[in-house]
């Protein structure tokens, strides 16, 4: 004999119109997440394409002065500008940011062919940093033991804009300049078509995102310098 007592709720199966509701929530979230992304992939791109031409156009300023001159290491060209900018009274003294600390201030003097009175008198070598943010704060601590209050600031154009976000996070206080140190015509040549160069245009751009973002969401790491343990025989001469 079959019974006509009713299903409880929740013996009840579900019903079309359930699953059908739920099918519906599914699509319009892949609907909605698959144009979000489309949407964020469309703003990193048209971010690089502004970086891009934003270190392609990036000049050196034809006149300017600071109380002193800070190069980030990366190769002996952006020291080497860095000595002639000391040498033309841009700024009174010189921080060579970021050295190897296996790296002597005499190795770096014979390198760039630059005078030991001129390192004797004006020029600092700082082995702390390890990385750009390592820079910046290297950087702080020189200008507050020093007392400046504008900095000119010798990178490469593709580095210069994340070195000037980290160091004015570091010390908002002091006015930090820009002078691009320009490697290569990337206005004129047709640098997107050679890998090596879109390489390095792709990574620092994807630094210069997280740099940024970093400041929007207040997400800190680590000061990115050395151990002083770590830091030996510095400001070495021989």
């Amino acid at each position: 004999m079959t019974s006509n007592q009713p299903l409880r709720d929740g013996d009840r199966p579900p019903s079309g119109d359930g699953l059908f509701a739920r099918k519906g929530l599914i699509r319009r979230a892949l609907r909605y997440g698959g144009m979000l992304v489309i949407l964020s992939a469309a703003v990193l791109v048209a971010g690089f394409l502004i970086f891009a031409d934003s270190v392609s156009n990036m000049r050196p300023p034809e006149t300017v002065k600071a109380d002193a001159i800070v190069v980030l290491t990366g190769g002996y060209q952006r020291i080497e500008q860095a000595i002639d900018l000391l040498k033309r009274g841009y700024g009174e003294r010189l921080l060579i940011s970021g050295v190897n600390p296996a790296t002597t201030a005499g190795q770096i003097r014979k390198a760039t062919r630059t005078s030991p009175d001129l390192f004797d008198c004006c020029v600092d070598i700082g082995y702390a940093a390890i990385d750009t943010i390592g820079n910046a704060n290297e950087t702080a601590i020189w200008i507050r033991d020093k007392g400046y209050r504008s900095i000119l600031v010798v990178t490469s154009n593709y580095h210069l804009s994340r070195s000037l976000m980290e160091l004015r996070r570091s010390d908002p206080d002091t006015e930090f300049i820009g002078y691009p140190v320009v490697n290569a015509d990337l206005k004129t040549r047709a640098w997107y078509s050679e890998p090596d160069a879109m390489r390095t245009m792709l990574a620092e751009y994807g630094k210069t995102v997280i740099a940024y973002v970093r400041g929007v969401t207040g997400w800190s790491r680590d000061q990115g310098l050395r151990p002083d343990g770590e830091i030996t025989e510095s400001g070495r001469t021989s």
